[in-house]
């Protein structure tokens, strides 16, 4: 393993809902800057032909306690996997009330990035390898590639999937909820590649899913968890992205939501719309004392929607069976 640096900031209102609760996209995008620092540098430890690190996925991340306005996040990254073209980082953030000195933990992310060429951005370099420190490190790495790698395949079977909008929706519906944002992509939101930081595309995916459920059950809502988020293609400066969500399952006190991410890249009339990302988010609501609320439940219309709501139960299931593994004392 590789050890790796640590960043800190001060939550802001503007980094908040109305509720004083940071935005899970905020902080996804804290995450991923820390990310692309820590690989990026490792990525030109050597000598050679220089490079940017780009997102490739990001793995199941939970929100295990709230950040608040006036905190002070500290996010710290480590190396702990390299492949020949790819690098597995680990990013553990934890929250800090600078008035009383209290630290907890509320995120542990793993992110997978590959080395760009800055001379040719479709250039993937080969990533100098790291140390470990055990053998079974490395074999647990491999087992963790080719568990991401099988499962971002898995994924593009969705991409000629739309949210399709629908007039006078009913209370409860997907249709109802179902939001999309428009966002024209600029020089502020790139690398030096120009195409798009992934943590701006997790932020503005986080917020629209952050509307979906906020129309859902017209509370407080914050982010629970999100699951893996793959970026299938690179977003270039200048292109339109549509941001979509939809609602997709809804358990007693939680809301799953579906993002897609289509660009468009208007200056360049040789290339069509393409599914840039793909990702669900898990939001919860709250009370005003910040404890969970029962969600009013979804209605599916369509054969589409029932299917994904099934579908949204099963990846449910499956997470609570794991918890309640996790949790479960060993003989």
């Amino acid at each position: 393993m590789l050890g790796g640096g640590s960043t800190y900031g001060i939550m802001r209102p503007d980094d908040a809902n109305v509720a004083g609760n940071v935005h899970g996209g905020t902080i996804l995008k804290m995450i991923e800057e820390a990310g692309v620092i820590i690989s990026t540098r490792h990525c030109n430890s050597q000598n050679g032909e220089r490079c940017v690190a780009a997102l490739a996925r990001v793995e199941r991340t939970d929100f295990l306690s709230p950040m608040c306005i006036g905190e002070v996040a500290h996010v710290s990254a480590e190396i702990t996997y390299t492949s020949k073209h790819s690098v597995e980082v680990q990013v553990h953030v934890m929250s800090e009330n600078i008035l009383t000195g209290t630290k907890k933990l509320t995120n542990k992310a793993t992110l997978w990035y590959v080395p760009l060429s800055l001379k040719n951005v479709d250039k993937v370099l080969e990533v100098p390898p790291i140390v470990y420190t055990r053998q079974e490190l490395e074999e647990e790495g491999r087992k963790r590639y080719e568990a991401q790698k099988l499962e971002r395949m898995e994924t593009k079977w969705r991409n000629g999937d739309i949210v399709q909008p629908v007039l006078s929706p009913e209370p409860n519906t997907v249709s109802y909820s179902q939001s999309s944002l428009i966002h024209l992509v600029g020089p502020s939101d790139c690398t030096l590649h120009g195409f798009v930081h992934g943590g701006v595309t997790m932020k503005l995916m986080d917020e629209v899913a952050g509307i979906v459920a906020a129309r859902h059950c017209k509370t407080n809502i914050v982010t629970a968890s999100v699951d893996a988020i793959n970026f299938h293609d690179k977003i270039r400066k200048g292109c339109v992205i549509t941001i979509s969500g939809r609602m997709t399952f809804t358990s007693n006190k939680s809301m799953e939501i579906e993002v897609l991410v289509d660009a468009d890249p208007v200056v360049d009339n040789s290339q069509k719309r393409y599914r840039a990302a793909s990702a669900f988010f898990t939001y919860v609501s709250l009370n005003q004392e910040g404890k969970p609320l029962p969600v009013p439940q979804l209605v599916p219309e369509t054969e589409d929607e029932k299917k994904r709501f099934e579908d949204g139960k099963g990846r449910y299931l499956q997470m609570k069976a794991k918890r309640q593994a996790h949790t479960e004392p060993q003989p």
